[in-house]
């Protein structure tokens, strides 16, 4: 937890002090949603040509500001 907790701290002190702006946040987001494979839950069962109701069951599901993605980066 170490580890997350020295970025977590970079990000909030660059944000603070300036360093990072709106900009910059998003495309750390988008990182992070790049390493996680995350898509929505419609757009994941489009892609793999199955229901939604069965990502939605037997997938990694996460709600991230209110919506929900799946994650599949094995």
């Amino acid at each position: 937890m170490k580890t997350f907790e020295n970025i977590s701290s970079l990000i909030s002190e660059s944000f603070e002090s300036g360093k990072l702006n709106n900009s910059d946040l998003i495309q750390i987001i988008e990182l992070c949603g790049m390493y996680l494979n995350l898509k929505t839950i419609t757009e994941y069962a489009k892609q793999k040509k199955m229901s939604y109701n069965g990502e939605k069951k037997f997938r990694n599901i996460v709600k991230i500001f209110g919506c929900k993605f799946v994650v599949d980066n094995d």
